[in-house]
Parts: structure tokens; sequence; C-alpha cells
């Protein structure tokens, strides 16, 4: 990842996330399938859902005959996150139109958010429309694709876990983890060990007594929060 803010380096900064998007999204379309929903929908739902576990949320509980309002609710609580990282991110986007900015938003994933964490590290708390319009862009036709050809090989692949796709989101995020931590020098690495280690005892612990739907964003509030005393305290 340099220092530049092209939709060129979108590409290219985008591009290491690409296989895991099309695994993970390969899996909830033979998953989809599976659950007996036709491959267009299933295309429908990613496109219009793009909510990585949610949709697998989604797609169980329509297999269960969740009401509409359950379903909807369940969803919203799942990907309710993307309010933080959205929050966050603003600021960098502050000098662009409202539109442009509700665009942005509409897209964002974990994996663009993490990436544009990245590069305000390398770039010193810049980031630009071009490039993260790409990063988004990129993330989402991959996860498109991805669902299709899950969608059409679900009949022949009944179980995912078989070729490792169930994996593919948890080591996307290993990876986009380690980058972010490699990259941010301004913040000591301990501290940031700290932080991490942090939101693993609290996901073990909350999965516990937590209902599933609310672990993500509770670790989420509890993890920014926990980070920003330990930074204000001892950086």
């Amino acid at each position: 990842m340099d220092d530049t803010l092209t939709s060129r380096a979108g590409w290219r900064d985008a591009l290491p996330t690409v296989l895991g998007y099309i695994g993970i999204s390969m899996a909830f379309g033979i998953v989809a399938k599976a659950a007996g929903l036709s491959t267009w929908l299933i295309v429908l739902i990613s496109a219009i859902d793009y909510g990585g576990s949610a949709q697998f949320v989604l797609v169980t509980m329509v297999g269960s005959h969740s009401s509409i309002v359950a379903i909807a609710f369940a969803v919203f609580l799942v990907n309710a996150r993307m309010i933080l990282m959205s929050m966050t991110l603003a600021p960098y986007f502050n000098r662009y139109s409202l539109w442009r900015n509700i665009w942005l938003g509409t897209f964002v994933t974990d994996e663009s958010f993490a990436l544009g964490m990245s590069k305000v590290n390398v770039i010193q708390n810049r980031l630009s429309f071009p490039w993260f319009n790409t990063v988004n862009l990129v993330s989402y036709v991959s996860w498109l694709l991805g669902t299709f050809l899950g969608a059409v090989l679900g009949g022949l692949v009944t179980d995912p876990s078989k070729f490792g796709l169930d994996f593919a989101i948890t080591a996307m995020f290993i990876g986009l983890l380690i980058a972010q931590i490699s990259s941010d020098k301004t913040i000591k690495l301990a501290l940031q060990a700290a932080v991490v280690v942090f939101v693993l005892v609290l996901i073990y612990l909350f999965l516990i007594f937590v209902p599933k739907n609310f672990v993500v964003l509770l670790v989420t509030i509890c993890g920014c929060l926990f980070g920003m005393v330990m930074k204000r305290v001892f950086d």
C-alpha cells in the first residue's frame, strides 16, 4: 500500500481482498441454493443486502419461515456496526458533497473500512473519493461474482467446508488486521495488542451471555471505547 489516492491505487489496494470476497460469497451462494432459493434471487439478495454475515442470517431465517419484521430486525442488528464505521470515515470526506458521502457509505464493508484506516495511517489522515469509491466497487463486484458462481455451483457442492470456503472471510480479516497494525506507526504495538486481546476476550464472554446478533455490535462499541481510553492514558 503506497501513498497515492487515485482510482488505480484503489484497484491495486483492493485486489488482495478479492479472493476473500469471492470465497465467502460463493459459500453464501451454495448455502442459499441448498435452502431452495433460485440463482437470480440469491444474486438479488447480495446486490441489495450486501451484508456478509447478515445474508447468512437472512437465508437461515427464511428457511425457518420467520416473519419479515423479524428478518429485517435481525439483519439490521448484524449490520448496525456499519453505522459506527461510517461515522469514523465521515470526517475524511467532509469536503465532498452529501450525495457522494451517501454513495460511499452505502457500499462500506468491514474490509473497505479496514483498508481505509490502513491508508489513513500511510498517508497521514487523508482519503479521497476516487480511491475509496474504487475500493468499494471492486469489493461489491467481487461479492456479486462470487455469489453468482456459488449459486450456479450450489447443486454440485453441498458442503462448503470441504473446500475451506467457510474460512475465507476469517483469513481475510486476519490479513487486514496484520496490515493495519503493521502500517500504523503512530500507536505503540503493545497498545494495539492490548486492544486486540481485549476484543478477543470480550467476544468469548459475550458469546456465552449475549444473543449472537448483538455480539458484533456490542464488541465493536466496547472495543472502540477501550482503545480510546487506552490511547489517552498510555500513548
